[in-house]
């Protein structure tokens, strides 16, 4: 193999995955490099505990030197292979600076407007469903969803229809799935009853392999590794460039270089690779003039809620597929933003046989067959000592929950209007059972290695190159300023697109620099960019 690259992409999820599928079509040289292997396809995926295996027992430690399992995905599509597939844009009002119960939320250096035409192409991409319109704190869009609102079963759609006469305003939810509700038998989705959390067998979820990875492999100038994990970037004596990326292949120590080195490996594993990766030039981290790398680790207050009234039975097979933002920026008398509700997956009866005492006195088959399951989402604050970072070989998560209050009062107004509507159906038992995520359930982790236009008080600029190093790009939910209170999956892949653009002008004017140089002397070179030059 020859081993430098016009570009190395570490990481295959949201970021990595997506960045990829934009910038095959280049022709420009690019190796990916993942540390895990594809997913296998096996009848275990459909399984409630043999899902279970998809998610890493990989340890990690709490500030205090605790144990904890973050439970990531490490395979080829990273996270997204067992993510619910809602993708939400962020709303208009979260690109700017909104004050919450416990803090302000900061403003973002780039607005909605500059990020609308790439979650518009974003959800292009991956084939996303919604109506337009039916949120009313739903952003302006220039093009309706890609495809139709997904249906509602039946007991979902008198679910709706009661809170909108209750005055609430349920909407689609949007979601990356690739369902044909109008010819069935061409479409991939056969809407069952494990995807929320579970691997799909038929490649039928929106996921980044799915959608980025694998229509890029029949390219000749894409090199895809599994089982590599990356264990440190080396840079130049001025230190102003990756020279070298060290990974352990399949047990094997292998180094590679590229012109642009990319890492994708989700918000908490790129900001450990830069810290680990600290070297004379960088004794702090890679990248970390700023002190920043780590630090404003956001993952949002996240929640469930399971709803149960034996006065009707819910078949439902697929009930993701309405959310509510009625509380997102507060109410009457809480000035404060809450979140966003939405719709679960269904847990089957083993998993409520396993959590048995919890809803006593009912009984797992009663909550198992009349129970409905709610997500609740709050925005937690970018908080400097909220960070991710290393101990040797291991990475310790330093995180405290701020915005607590807002959420709470979430589950209680949530609870409230489900028992006002569970209250006309008198001699029927109810139970209403909420479970806070712990503090390791990092699912939506974000904010790590923020961009903005100062090195001294961001990560990455604008391009979500490194500030201190010109050829290092971070494309994942590290660059986040704040978090919202929707799904970050969207404006990830939004992200990835927009960097790809400038991947893609860029690659192009140094293959047009390095072509006059080979005209002019005969030779070809890899170009220095002033910046690079300047340091030298």
């Amino acid at each position: 193999m020859n081993d430098h690259f016009d570009v190395i992409i570490i990481g295959t999820g949201a970021g990595g995955g997506t960045l990829l599928h934009r910038l095959a079509p280049s022709g420009k040289r690019i190796l990916v490099l993942e540390r895990g292997p594809f997913l296998p396809r096996a009848k275990d995926n459909w399984d409630y505990h043999g899902s279970f295996q998809y998610f890493s027992k990989e340890t990690m430690f709490n500030r205090d030197g605790g144990e904890i399992q973050p439970g990531f995905c490490y395979h080829v599509g990273g996270n997204t292979k067992v993510y619910g597939a809602a993708l939400f844009r962020l709303r208009e009002k979260d690109f700017e600076a909104f004050r919450h119960h416990d803090g302000v939320s900061p403003e973002w250096p780039l607005k909605y407007r500059d990020w609308e035409p790439y979650y518009t192409q974003a959800e292009e991409l991956y084939q996303v469903h919604g109506q337009a319109g039916a949120d009313p704190t739903d952003p302006w869009r220039t093009k309706d969803y890609p495809h139709p609102p997904i249906s509602h079963e039946p007991r979902i759609a008198e679910l709706v229809n009661d809170l909108k006469a209750r005055g609430l305003m349920p909407y689609p939810a949007p979601m990356g799935i690739r369902l044909n509700e109008v010819a069935r038998h061409l479409s991939p989705c056969i809407r069952c009853d494990t995807c929320d959390g579970y691997p799909c067998l038929v490649h039928a979820k929106s996921d980044a392999e799915v959608i980025g990875v694998r229509p890029s492999l029949p390219k000749p100038n894409v090199t895809l590794l599994t089982e590599a994990k990356v264990l440190r970037l080396n840079t130049s004596p001025s230190g102003r460039e990756i020279t070298s990326v060290i990974a352990d292949v399949k047990g094997e120590r292998m180094v590679f270089s590229a012109d642009v080195v990319v890492v994708a490996c989700g918000a908490v594993n790129s900001a450990a690779l830069l810290l680990r990766s600290a070297d004379e030039k960088h004794p702090a981290g890679l990248a970390n003039r700023s002190g920043l790398v780590g630090r404003n680790l956001m993952k949002h207050v996240l929640g469930s809620l399971v709803a149960v009234s034996t006065a009707k039975v819910n078949r439902s097979k697929f009930p993701k597929t309405m959310a509510l933002n009625d509380f997102y920026w507060g109410e009457p008398g809480y000035a404060f933003p809450m979140g966003n509700v939405q719709l679960m997956g269904r847990t089957p009866l083993e998993g409520f046989r396993a959590q048995a005492e919890q809803f006593a006195p009912l009984t797992p088959e009663e909550v198992a067959q009349h129970s409905i399951e709610w997500w609740l989402t709050t925005e937690d604050l970018p908080d400097p000592n909220n960070q991710v970072r290393v101990n040797g070989a291991g990475i310790v998560i330093d995180y405290t929950e701020n915005n607590g209050a807002a959420f709470d009062r979430l589950m209680n107004r949530w609870t409230g209007i489900l028992k006002e509507m569970d209250g006309s159906a008198a001699g029927f038992k109810t139970g209403y059972f909420p479970t806070k995520m712990p503090m390791h359930s990092l699912g939506h982790q974000v904010g790590t290695c923020k961009f903005g236009e100062d090195a001294r008080t961001s990560v990455l600029n604008l391009d979500c190159r490194a500030h201190d190093v010109d050829n290092l790009y971070v494309v994942d939910g590290s660059f986040f300023i704040s978090s919202g209170a929707v799904n970050p999956t969207l404006t990830i892949v939004a992200n990835a697109l927009r960097v790809g653009d400038h991947l893609i002008e860029r690659l192009g004017a140094w293959a047009a620099e390095s072509a006059g140089s080979a005209r002019g002397n005969g030779t070809l070179k890899t170009p220095v960019v002033p910046e690079m030059a300047m340091a030298k």
